[in-house]
């Protein structure tokens, strides 16, 4: 009984703090706090109700401990969603199609760092930082992979 207690201890408290990450939907108010942390931009792009990988990264990477921790010090997170069976706002939509394009993704799932400058006529530019997508190795592989190209450019 009290392994079966610890264990389910152990599981509530990987979800919880999986849970206090922030994704931010809205791409705009993402960039008006990434501009106030001074913290680049994680974009994921995914298809969350429908891609292997993409739920594969979630599970392995995403929703992990050592994740959360990362992600609380190193970047503003920004899911960008291209769900089959899931609805969404009309704006959304537009939305992440318009990055899709923007970035040129073909492929879920693709992680994109970015930094965002707004040039004299108000236009954003976004500063490209590195990509990746699935890693094998769980989340010190894949982080490991992430700080290389983070660590090079920033």
């Amino acid at each position: 009984m009290k392994k079966i207690i610890i264990a389910f201890l152990i599981v509530f408290s990987v979800n919880t703090q999986a849970q206090d990450l922030k994704w931010h939907t809205n791409i705009k108010e993402a960039i008006a706090v990434s501009n106030k942390e001074k913290k680049p931009l994680m974009l994921f792009f995914t298809g969350s109700d429908w891609c292997g990988w993409c739920i594969r990264l979630q599970n392995e990477v995403l929703k992990t401990p050592e994740f959360t921790k990362w992600a609380k010090t190193n970047v503003v997170l920004v899911e960008l969603d291209y769900p089959r069976r899931t609805a969404q706002l009309p704006e959304i939509k537009q939305q992440n199609a318009e990055l899709q394009q923007v970035f040129g993704i073909q492929g879920f799932p693709t992680v994109f760092f970015t930094n965002v400058e707004k040039d004299k006529d108000g236009r954003l530019n976004f500063k490209a930082l590195g990509k990746t997508g699935y890693v094998a190795g769980g989340p010190q592989a894949w982080l490991a992979e992430v700080n290389g190209f983070l660590k090079a450019k920033i």
